[in-house]
């Protein structure tokens, strides 16, 4: 059940790459320190909730993450 968080992390590591945002500059951004959002970043912390992945599962719904237009 990590496929949803991996997809996520994947679009925001994309997304920061697009941007040619460094973990620095985006924690910076976003009031986080940069260990902190590593730990975001390579799964450490900030996992989708496993009954919320238990939900989405069975609904048949996927928590996608899609740049804003």
């Amino acid at each position: 059940m990590t496929g949803m968080n991996e997809q996520v992390r994947a679009a925001a590591k994309a997304r920061m790459k697009e941007r040619q945002l460094t973990q620095t500059e985006l924690a910076k951004k976003t009031g986080l320190t940069q260990p902190a959002l590593a730990k975001l970043l390579n799964g450490n912390v900030g996992r989708v909730p496993e009954n919320w992945q238990r939900i989405l599962d069975e609904l048949g719904l996927e928590l996608v993450a899609i740049p804003k237009e």
